[in-house]
């Protein structure tokens, strides 16, 4: 087989198969590399859920027949005591529950019949890094166990949180090679068939507990009447609890589970964090969980992955025909991820911080006087400044509950938001600028997670 490529991509799941489609359609020589058995490639511990616009936006056929399991109209978010919950419905909620495998071997199946050849069963674990130049990557074969060299003008790292690529670049790269632990969430979810009917089978169900899910979240997906995806994930930390036994304690006890049965469990980690602050070296490009590429708050990256995708195969097209894969050439999938995604991403990063920050009680009180409205956590989620309700009669009850300080924290948050937002707006054409952006935003964060 021939082993030479313009592009190897490592990892084929959502980001890399769109990265390696949008390649192959070009013209140009793709190979995709994956350690799963190419039967296997789509299973994925996963929410599932992916927003309608994103299939809008990218010109995907939506998801149909048994790829959907449920179509999915808005969002409800439950305060930790369970007596507020905040129904959001509208353009950027509205969705589908896919299965996540069907739709992984649909996208799998449009790489490979745009021209694109698949290495499965293989296992990178190294780049190749010759002249400053990222120029493949050497991979085992996990059936023979045989050693290959794969190259190409240029390695796209979409291999997920494990980042195989990125984290082995050397520092003059300039592409962060770790990310921080507390910028992570691990997560345990189970696909549960249930023996009761869901009222709403449309709407996706949050439930904000600190005791249950630190740093995180438990969710309730349906995927149709007696169908869910049910998971918890927790912060990072270093003495974090089991977000398995947390999901067993706290939600799956309730009376709907009872005689329920367990179709499928795992766990996984997910990136929560703003994107990283560069996805490009010399020939070389992340995409997906490897660059950070999820929506901090909840934890969705297929969406974001396929757009990172595309972005990367179209720029990468490009420098190509240019002549040469360097920094520079590769620099726009920065500029154009960042203003279609990052800069909405960096700004719900600043709320994640926030949020964490809280307590059970703080965010009971915070939305039972609906501080930020419904409408407003819509706005809010489409990437537009967070709008606070902080009336005279919410300022004098939280002074007398003593929890002023809370208001404070609120009114830093909204304008730390609006700063990261700006900032992004100003992010450098060229990569002679960044390190005086980098400084700033750097700065910023650290700031953030000092004050809030």
């Amino acid at each position: 087989m021939l082993n030479r490529y313009d592009v190897v991509v490592v990892g084929a799941g959502t980001g890399g198969c769109m990265t390696a489609k949008t390649l192959a359609s070009a013209g140009l020589s793709v190979c995709l590399v994956d350690r799963k058995d190419e039967k296997a490639i789509g299973l994925k511990v996963c929410g599932d859920a992916v927003g309608k616009h994103h299939f809008d936006n990218l010109g995907l056929a939506y998801p149909s027949g048994k790829e959907k399991e449920g179509d999915i109209s808005g969002i409800k978010i439950y305060s930790p005591d369970l007596e507020t919950v905040f129904r959001i419905m509208g353009e950027g909620l509205t969705g589908f529950m896919i299965n996540r495998y069907r739709f992984g071997q649909r996208l799998l199946k449009e790489a490979l019949n745009a021209g694109a050849v698949l290495y499965d069963s293989t296992h990178v674990f190294s780049p190749i890094v010759n002249d400053g130049y990222v120029k493949g990557v050497k991979a085992r074969n996990l059936k023979d166990s045989t050693v290959t060299e794969i190259t190409g003008k240029v390695t796209v790292d979409a291999s997920g949180v494990s980042a195989i690529v990125r984290s082995k670049l050397p520092p003059e790269m300039k592409i962060e090679s770790t990310i921080n632990k507390q910028d992570r969430v691990v997560c345990y979810r189970e696909i549960r068939e249930l023996n009761v009917q869901l009222d709403e089978p449309d709407f996706c169900e949050i439930y904000l507990n600190l005791e249950a899910a630190p740093g995180g979240y438990c969710w309730i997906f349906p995927k149709g009447r007696t169908k869910v995806n049910v998971g918890l994930g927790v912060a990072d930390t270093g003495n974090h609890p089991n977000p398995r036994s947390q999901l067993y304690k706290h939600i799956l006890t309730r009376p709907m589970y009872e005689g329920s049965t367990v179709v499928h469990g795992g766990g996984g980690i997910v990136p929560t964090r703003r994107p990283l602050d560069s996805l490009v070296g010399n020939g070389v490009v992340l995409v997906g969980d490897s660059g950070c590429q999820v929506n901090p708050i909840h934890g969705g990256g297929i969406g974001p992955s396929m757009m990172g995708g595309k972005i990367a195969g179209e720029v990468i097209t490009q420098a190509l025909e240019a002549g040469k894969p360097s920094r520079e050439n590769l620099w726009p999938v920065n500029v154009r991820f960042m203003k279609a995604y990052g800069a909405k991403q960096a700004g719900l990063d600043v709320f994640r911080i926030f949020l964490q920050r809280l307590s059970n009680s703080e965010l009971n009180y915070g939305m039972r006087y609906q501080l930020i409205k419904e409408e407003d956590i819509l706005k809010a989620s489409m990437g537009e400044d967070i709008r606070l309700n902080v009336t005279d009669s919410a300022r004098r009850i939280f002074k007398g509950l003593g929890r002023l300080s809370f208001l404070r924290s609120l009114y830093n948050m909204a304008r730390t938001v609006k700063k990261v937002k700006q900032l992004y707006e100003e992010y450098p054409t060229t990569p002679k600028d960044m390190p005086k952006w980098k400084n700033k935003i750097v700065e910023l964060f650290a700031e953030a997670k000092r004050t809030l």
